[in-house]
């Protein structure tokens, strides 16, 4: 039963892996994640099942009971990390009390907290690009807007690229109602006037003016349909403009070096492992001698890697390390990551927590710190 509560966000951004995302990424996840109310009795999961979902427990009691009898309680917001986040499910969950969870799909969650993490990495790599101080603004606009959520994180980063500036004039109209559109905008510098007609007959009214950073014509480029309002420049500007074909091959994932998992052992002996999920999931286990990157802080690690030193990257699920892979890749280094992740290997992953050590990089190898 989906309750319709409000959502406390300030406490859910101290969520694991939540807290790691941005806020325009954890507000497009949240807005398909109800608070769902569960009844004192009620089951939610059950041992040996698979639900492909984040449960946050927000309030209530709930019970832990394994097949052998064991149990463990928890109360409402005692924990930061999902219930016992394991597939399939290791054992049943049941409310002691009325409980209110928070269900994300697993999937989502992790789309767009690799998408989050990219973009960091990218803002950071703006700020050490002096040329690109003047667009610094412009660009970190783009990178939150939810047009590009659909685009593989790994191509983030030619978003930029595939935008062409336009010099335009005030009274100029961009786009008109009714025109089948094949290119969208974002405005970087002048204002825009948006008008709509009714029913397409009548003469269009002004229903919003946009500025610097907003972005229109986009559905041009998801949807064959034709465009649903007239915009019109107010003021000389200039405008960044991407087209379908452009927008389309972003979409194609690029190719990275990768490892199966049942090359983890051989190929330990000769890289260094990396894990790119956040410290909070490093701290709770990880493998073996392997040091914390989180995605977002790579370009600001680099300094620690040396290029000609190989470097294996994993995640929960792979989705994070093969776009950090891509970009040091892209930098040069030698680096694969770990096919699917550690999560498609139950004894694997269960294996994470007898290792809790931490370790650092010296002279670009893993040492455990002191």
């Amino acid at each position: 039963m989906n309750t319709g509560a409000a959502l406390d966000f300030g406490w859910v951004k101290t969520l694991v892996p939540l807290k790691s995302m941005g806020d325009p990424h954890l507000l497009e996840l949240l807005q398909h994640c109800p608070v769902q109310a569960v009844f004192k009795g009620q089951r939610l999961f059950e041992a040996g099942s698979y639900d492909r979902q984040h449960i946050y427990l927000l309030h209530g009691d709930v019970e832990y009971r394994w097949n052998d009898g064991r149990t463990e309680l928890v109360k409402g917001r005692a924990t930061l990390f999902p219930l016992m986040h394991e597939q399939p499910r290791p054992c049943t969950a049941t409310a002691l009390t009325d409980c209110s969870v928070l269900r994300i799909n697993s999937e989502q969650l992790d789309k767009l907290l690799t998408w989050s993490q990219v973009a960091e990495y990218l803002q950071i790599d703006v700020a050490y690009q002096p040329e690109l101080d003047e667009d610094a603004d412009w660009m970190l606009t783009v990178l939150r807007s939810n047009l590009f959520f659909k685009v593989p994180p790994t191509n983030i980063g030619d978003i930029f690229s595939r935008l062409k500036p336009e010099t335009v004039d005030a009274g100029q109209v961009i786009l008109r109602q009714g025109e089948v559109g094949d290119r969208c905008y974002f405005i970087k510098e002048g204002q825009a006037q948006v008008l709509r007609s009714p029913d397409g007959v009548q003469k269009p009214q002004p229903i919003a003016d946009i500025g610097p950073g907003r972005c229109f014509g986009e559905d041009a480029l998801v949807h064959e349909t034709v465009r649903n309002a007239t915009v019109k420049m107010t003021s000389d500007g200039v405008l960044m403009v991407m087209s379908k074909p452009d927008f389309i091959h972003l979409l194609k994932e690029p190719e990275v070096n990768s490892l199966p998992l049942s090359a983890l052992e051989t190929a330990t002996g000769d890289a260094t492992l990396i894990d790119v999920r956040t410290d909070e999931e490093y701290s709770r286990g990880h493998l073996p001698a392997a040091v914390n990157i989180p995605v977002s802080l790579l370009r600001l690690k680099t300094r620690q890697l040396v290029k000609d030193h190989t470097y294996l990257l994993y995640c929960d699920t792979g989705r994070r390390s093969h776009a950090a892979t891509h970009l040091l890749q892209k930098l040069g280094y030698k680096v694969s990551y770990l096919q699917r992740g550690v999560g498609q290997d139950l004894a694997l992953w269960r294996s994470l927590s007898e290792e809790t050590g931490d370790y650092i990089l010296r002279d670009g190898v893993s040492q455990r710190s002191a």
